[in-house]
């Protein structure tokens, strides 16, 4: 299994330019040990091959996180966290992936490592800021990756390249041993091409971490996910308003196809989400400012310059904005779920649009120009936000794939699986396999 993913990555990367380090020595070496377990049936992915963005630590490899900055970091002592525990479980890393610079990106385009593509046309954007793992998965050079997603840097590629992606709870994944972006809003979850793939990675990767402080779960329950229960007694809406302004033909289509499916008869109104929205940028902009504002004074000249002017500009925001930001997330996740009281989940696109060109710099919402960089990531930012658990599902439209987010409250990222595994057994999402 191993080789196998090794050749393809070999054969295919330098197409989809979606690996930035292939560790196939030591993925060797631990198939090999693998191979030799006389208890490796015991081991739930015993040699499933994954790979992990680069802002992962990885033993004997520096943590770039996409940056030309932190290529000179020490090399990582030890792997993260979520790696050990995949590796626990049988499964062997193959490889660090290609990212948006520090994360703070929606394309997929990195200016020191060049793009990652989209495996359904090479011309595309992969998404970002975990463009390498959508690129790799739905490439299927790898049948499991993890990334991050602060803004939407899990949902944007699954959307784009047509795969499964998973934003937990926030907290219920440990961040150790990952560089951080937004500490109060960063997530780390798993990409796959199957719900059921989805499930097992997330399953053995669960559990509180006293190296994490935001992933303290003395009073939470792990969550086991049941596949085969099906959609019965389950309620689920569908969020307009906000949600459907703007939205292109094809993720209108799209979120039409899995409400109808999942028999998603009411439209509910998310209140205030472009206010949450807003709310989200200012705590994005101040605090990834708050953690570069050392090398934005020794270095600047080393960021993409598109990173390094939001940058910028967040370290400029007042204080008295950020309060109210923060005030009203408090606010608006009171009312989001109060939602839940009547509904087990929420259906909404999870981009406006399919994957635009590379290097597209706008696009039209709404009947205005918009650039394109921070507005793919129109209806994911309002959800991350507030930390609630999505699956993103892909609808196989052609000519490209779209993607449709799954949003249930805190800690129930069982209802969002099951969702997702009903409607993949009905056909309505599927990975669809790349022609390369």
């Amino acid at each position: 299994m191993v080789e196998a993913a090794l050749e393809r990555i070999a054969r295919l990367n330098p197409t989809l330019n979606a690996f930035t380090a292939v560790t196939a020595e030591r993925a060797r070496a631990k198939a090999g040990a693998i191979d030799n377990r006389p208890d490796k049936a015991r081991l739930p992915l015993a040699g499933v091959p994954f790979a992990v963005k680069n802002l992962f630590d990885i033993e004997g490899l520096a943590t770039v996180a996409g940056s030309k900055i932190n290529r000179t970091r020490p090399k990582a002592p030890r792997d993260a966290t979520l790696i050990e525990r995949l590796e626990a479980a049988g499964a062997v890393l193959i490889g660090a992936l290609n990212m948006g610079e520090y994360a703070y990106d929606f394309t997929g385009e990195n200016v020191h490592d060049g793009p990652s593509r989209n495996p359904h046309d090479l011309t595309r954007m992969s998404g970002g800021s975990s463009g390498g793992s959508g690129s790799a998965v739905g490439g299927g050079l790898t049948p499991l990756a993890l990334g991050s997603d602060t803004n939407g840097s899990i949902r944007v590629p699954s959307s784009f390249c047509g795969i499964f992606g998973l934003k937990p709870t926030y907290g219920r994944l440990t961040r150790a041993g990952s560089f951080p972006f937004v500490a109060s809003l960063d997530h780390l979850g798993p990409f796959a091409r199957s719900v059921r793939d989805l499930a097992l990675s997330y399953d053995v990767m669960q559990g509180p971490d006293a190296d994490d402080p935001a992933c303290d779960q003395r009073d939470v329950e792990p969550t086991v996910p049941v596949l085969d229960d099906g959609l019965e007694g389950l309620r689920i809406a569908v969020a307009g308003g906000y949600f459907k302004k703007g939205a292109f033909a094809e993720a209108l289509e799209a979120l039409a196809r899995v409400a109808k499916a999942a028999n998603a008869t009411d439209e509910i109104e998310i209140p205030e989400a472009a206010r949450g929205r807003a709310a989200a940028y200012v705590i994005t902009a101040t605090e990834g400012a708050a953690l570069h504002v050392g090398r934005l004074r020794k270095q600047a000249h080393d960021f993409d310059p598109a990173v390094r002017d939001r940058l910028i500009a967040g370290a400029m925001v007042p204080a008295t904005l950020v309060a109210k930001a923060q005030i009203f997330r408090r606010w608006y996740r009171e009312q989001f779920l109060t939602l839940f009281a009547r509904y087990d989940a929420i259906l909404a696109p999870a981009t406006p649009c399919a994957a635009p060109m590379i290097g597209q710099q706008t696009f039209t919402l709404d009947g205005v120009e918009l650039p394109v960089r921070p507005n793919v990531g129109i209806y994911t930012q309002p959800i991350s936000f507030i930390g609630l658990p999505v699956v993103a599902v892909p609808v196989p439209l052609k000519p490209l794939p779209i993607g449709v987010q799954i949003i249930a409250p805190p800690w129930r990222e069982d209802i969002v699986l099951r969702i997702a595994h009903a409607l993949e057994q009905m056909g309505v999402v599927a990975a669809p396999k790349p022609e390369l």
